[in-house]
């Protein structure tokens, strides 16, 4: 006999799979954050050697 209704698992799977991307989206954008932070922070130290040589 068919199932009546809504089907199983779909909103859990929906909502499962939404906050994944969700989380998987910070930290994508936190490792860019920190790639960005450690770019500087070299190219600080870089020109500080320059001006000091």
């Amino acid at each position: 006999m068919a199932k009546k209704g809504q089907e199983k698992n779909t909103k859990n799977k929906a909502k499962h799979s939404k906050l994944m991307a969700r989380k998987n989206n910070k930290l994508k954008k936190e490792k860019e954050a920190r790639k960005l932070k450690l770019k500087q922070i070299i190219t600080k130290a870089n020109n500080s050697i320059k001006e000091n040589e």
